[in-house]
């Protein structure tokens, strides 16, 4: 009975709406999310490459110019992060940390460091801007560094958690580690960080949703 009221309710609310690209690993982040809770919602698509982000629409949504934007009723957020706190505490079916402090703790720095110290900087608004005012040859040694900095930070830090997903066996906020990287358009050799690779290559025969894209 209170499952079907909890369905009810949730069937008579707006349908949640994702400002998203889909090549943007901060939004497929946020979509992984909306999936493994089943949450169904409205995709709008937003293409960063034809400036799309710029035009005054998306500014008065997100003054910084980003994908991703959840809007949930009178609810507007923006930031991936944020975005996964706010969905986690208002659907918590199917939780995504753990109730273990350590092992929430764990999550979080994970999520930190993909989303604060790898995928801002070799985004594409950091790549033009280093294009534009070094040069194209530096915007992939510029990337490569970054990235492979906090490959050795996680590494370190799963050695002795990682499972199927990055922080366990079980699908959680760490896990989003697996959809991150541009691996191939970086042209990364990754092979000696163990732990993010058995991470990245289970993504391949997982259910989530994972580009490898040039």
């Amino acid at each position: 009975m209170a499952n079907d009221s909890k369905n009810l309710n949730r069937a008579e609310s707006p349908k949640l709406q994702l400002y998203s690209y889909w090549r943007s690993s901060s939004a497929q982040r946020v979509r992984i999310i909306l999936n493994l809770k089943g949450l169904e919602y409205e995709s709008k698509p937003v293409n960063l490459l034809k400036n799309e982000q710029s035009s005054p629409e998306f500014v008065k949504l997100n003054p910084l110019k980003f994908v991703p934007v959840l809007v949930d009723g009178d609810a507007l957020i923006t930031d991936s992060f944020a975005i996964s706190l706010y969905l986690e505490e208002k659907y918590p079916e199917h939780p995504l940390l753990p109730k273990d402090l350590k092992n929430k703790a764990l999550n979080f720095q994970v999520a930190s460091i993909v989303g604060s110290s790898i995928q801002p900087l070799q985004n594409l608004a950091v790549l033009n801007y280093i294009e534009e005012r070094f040069g194209s040859n530096e915007k992939f040694p510029w990337a490569q560094y970054h990235i492979i900095n906090g490959f050795e930070a996680l590494e370190i830090l799963l050695k002795d958690v990682a499972g199927k997903y990055a922080t366990g066996d079980e699908p959680q906020l760490g896990a989003q580690i697996r959809d991150s990287l541009r691996i191939v358009y970086f042209r990364l050799t990754i092979f000696q960080f163990h732990c993010v690779f058995s991470v990245l290559v289970g993504s391949v025969n997982s259910t989530f949703e994972v580009h490898f894209y040039p």
